[in-house]
């Protein structure tokens, strides 16, 4: 049967198209890039403040179990599967055709939406900034279509879009100086935080660690806040969509995954640390920016500043890097004739894959323009929940089918156990969706087997 053929795993490092100039750092800063948007500043607050209290360090923890485990499975894939196109490229060669283009199929939703909502934010606060100098927009180009209010398009947002998109399109080198430019900053906002904050802890603020529970109810606990936090880890799938421009892709790949996970799981436990201890965890229910919040509330309202402005400013380091990842995971997917064979097409000047970084440029750019996304963002967790139970299934039958990693390969630890650990945490977390999720999950799902059955299978690679 076609759906389940596979894809021969190359014996040696295939040849790449693209220039091979990426070293271990540059793809740690780009996952960070990816995976630390404003949720670091934002879902930390939220989170103590309703599921967790102070133990929010523990769901951080937890979460970040649960995500690495994912990553060690990434890590091996990577080493041992070394082209281009991530999960998607990896099933490919030991789940089948149909079981790869779905997972390619449900991570370019995934990375196509992330960058809208992040766009559409991004353009909140500029509009609000905007607002306070007395700079007001016409009240059509100020949110996405919403009859009713009177607005058509989110111009702030697509303009910004816009100018990622061409500035993606740039030679990788070139493009990734200004990702990297503004991780740096966001680690220095970061640091200053942390730093400032040290001097204003109160050790009774930790006090009660674990109001709601290990466990709770009603929905609270660290279990819960483990199941919203663990979504914050999100984006380290950007570094395998690098392989074709790294210089040693089967080393520096895992250490990437793996690096980026550490870094941001460390950040994130720190950063909740000194919050809940700085300001009482009940004092920062409903604040969009509780980081910023907590500064003002010791009375350094500069500190507070600086950070809501830099905050708003790294915004652009998710968009490049979800851009990035996106336009190779198309190339890579029409290359192998699933996609129109345009989207494979390496620009001779910049050798990057320019027409598939124009296709989400534009996609992302009516999404953000035009639709609503807020009830959007449990169908990017059900998405992604799908394909980390197709990556932990894949990594056992890449087992069973070539045996255990040769010398120089990582090697995922506990196979089979973490993989069916893996397996029923993303299942569980997958039945505590909505049911609105569930059916706009059963649409999409629907969609991407109509793409496959019409198109994908007749243009396959493998039908020659």
């Amino acid at each position: 049967m076609k759906f389940f053929r596979l894809k021969e795993i190359p014996i040696q490092l295939e040849e790449s198209s693209m220039k091979r100039s990426l070293k271990t750092r540059d793809l740690l800063l780009l996952g960070v890039g990816a995976i630390v948007g404003t949720g670091i500043f934002t879902v930390t607050g939220i989170a103590a403040n309703v599921y967790a209290g102070p133990a929010l360090i523990l769901s951080f923890l937890i979460a970040a179990v649960a995500v690495g485990i994912s990553g060690l499975f990434y890590a091996e894939f990577a080493s041992r599967i070394p082209v281009i196109g991530g999960p998607y490229a990896y099933l490919y060669s030991v789940l089948g055709e149909g079981i790869a283009w779905m997972t390619g199929w449900f991570m370019i939703l995934e990375f196509l939406l992330a960058i809208s909502s992040v766009a559409s934010g991004w353009a909140g606060y500029l509009q609000g900034w905007l607002n306070s100098l007395g700079i007001y927009l016409p009240k059509i180009f100020r949110a996405s279509f919403h009859l009713k209010n009177g607005t058509y398009v989110d111009l702030l947002a697509v303009l910004v879009l816009l100018l990622v998109m061409l500035w993606v399109s740039q030679e990788v080198k070139k493009m990734l100086r200004l990702n990297h430019l503004m991780v740096y900053v966001k680690f220095g906002i970061i640091l200053l935080f942390l730093i400032v904050g040290a001097f204003f802890i109160h050790p009774e603020n930790w006090s009660p660690f674990m109001p709601y529970g290990f466990f709770g109810q009603h929905g609270k606990g660290v279990i819960a806040g483990a199941a919203l936090v663990f979504f914050a880890y999100l984006g380290f799938e950007s570094v395998p969509m690098a392989v074709e421009e790294v210089d040693d892709p089967q080393r520096r790949i895992p250490q990437g995954v793996l690096g980026a996970l550490i870094l941001v799981a460390v950040l994130y436990i720190l950063v909740t640390l000194v919050l809940t201890g700085v300001i009482f965890y009940t004092k920062i229910g409903g604040i969009k920016d509780p980081v910023a919040y907590a500064m003002r509330s010791v009375d350094q309202p500069l500190v507070a500043s600086v950070i809501s402005v830099a905050a708003v400013l790294t915004l652009l380091t998710v968009c490049i890097s979800m851009m990035y990842s996106s336009s190779r995971l198309i190339y890579a997917v029409s290359k192998d004739g699933l996609l129109p064979r345009m989207f494979g097409k390496i620009d001779r000047k910049a050798r990057v894959p320019k027409n598939a970084t124009f296709v989400v440029g534009i996609f992302s750019m009516i999404f953000a323009g035009f639709i609503p996304l807020e009830l959007l963002a449990e169908f990017v967790n059900i998405v992604t929940l799908m394909y980390l139970i197709f990556i932990a299934i894949g990594i056992l039958r890449l087992r069973k089918k070539f045996g255990q990693p040769k010398q120089g390969e990582f090697k995922t630890p506990w196979v089979p156990f973490l993989p069916l650990i893996s397996i029923v945490i993303c299942g569980c977390l997958m039945f505590h969706l909505q049911k609105g999720t569930w059916i706009a999950f059963t649409i999409a799902f629907i969609i991407g087997l109509l793409i496959y059955f019409f198109y994908g299978q007749k243009h396959s690679l493998l039908n020659k």
